[in-house]
């Protein structure tokens, strides 16, 4: 099923009668390639009749949604922000829908920029919306950043390493929950293992604490000093961090991880039998 069929039995089943009536109308004259006024109006004004109320999809349905788009996760979305990218969805994708979603966000208020972040996971011609998704991981305002960064796969997919590298490092900074950015595992490489490094030498030396998933994006490209630093985190009386530790040398392929990890054998093992994971950490 695609995203916009998707979207609207969803909304179908949770919007008032009338509420969807008037969803369906705008839906169908959007697709014709509306004017921008027209295109406007309805975006701005579907929040009348949806309502905030969250989506509240369940297991089955975060599953079909998944296999739709991989790695698409609207288990955070709102009903305003669904129907509002159900509108977009129904644009022809073409130059023309293009220029009048770029004007969408010249304009939008918080709730309409969460909408057209999260849009990004299901509109067609990604490409064409780079622009603003590197414009969000700049956000001053921490949802309109975590909705492009967290649970969306747009930036796994499309952005470079220099960007990728930015909003993750990012992520660490406002204290988002870097676990939930999709493919955080997929896009880990060496330039941002140095700069998360470089993170953990200033907050130890400034006595802050900061998340041990930073570990996960350090262990697999880990070089020397990456590797010093994990055994460090290992003599640490600080369980969280410590099991963190464990897991980055259990991912590094350097022969000097496997021997790092000997001083833990216990958690060494849990790694390797998928017991000790990042989710648990």
């Amino acid at each position: 099923m695609s995203a916009q069929t998707l979207l609207l039995d969803w909304l179908k089943s949770r919007l008032a009668p009338d509420a969807f009536a008037w969803l369906e109308e705008k839906a169908a004259l959007l697709a014709t390639g509306a004017p921008e006024k027209t295109v406007s109006i309805a975006f701005s004004t579907s929040l009348r009749y949806s309502g905030k109320a969250p989506l509240g999809l369940g297991s089955a349905d975060l599953q079909t949604a998944a296999a739709a788009i991989p790695g698409w996760n609207p288990s955070d979305w709102t009903c305003d922000q669904a129907a509002r990218i159900f509108l977009l969805t129904c644009l022809p994708a073409d130059a023309a829908s293009a220029r009048i979603m770029d004007r969408l966000y010249e304009t939008a208020d918080v709730g309409e920029a969460l909408a057209l972040q999260k849009a990004l996971a299901v509109l067609p011609n990604p490409d064409g919306h780079m622009a603003r998704a590197r414009e969000a991981i700049r956000s001053n305002i921490k949802a309109v950043f975590e909705a492009i960064a967290l649970r969306n796969p747009y930036p796994a997919a499309l952005f470079d390493e220099v960007g990728w590298n930015q909003m993750v490092v990012k992520t660490f900074f406002v204290e988002s929950p870097v676990n939930e950015i999709t493919g955080i595992d997929r896009r880990v490489n060496p330039p941002l293992a140095r700069m998360l490094s470089d993170l953990a030498h200033e907050r130890w030396a400034a006595g802050r604490a900061f998340s041990p998933q930073l570990w996960r994006c350090v262990g697999p490209c880990a070089d020397d000093r990456g590797l010093e630093d994990l055994k460090k985190v290992l003599s640490l009386d600080a369980p969280a961090e410590k099991r963190a530790a464990v897991l980055a040398l259990a991912s590094c392929p350097n022969p000097r991880a496997a021997l790092i990890l000997q001083a833990e054998p216990a958690l060494a093992a849990a790694a390797r039998a998928g017991s000790l994971t990042w989710e648990n950490i």
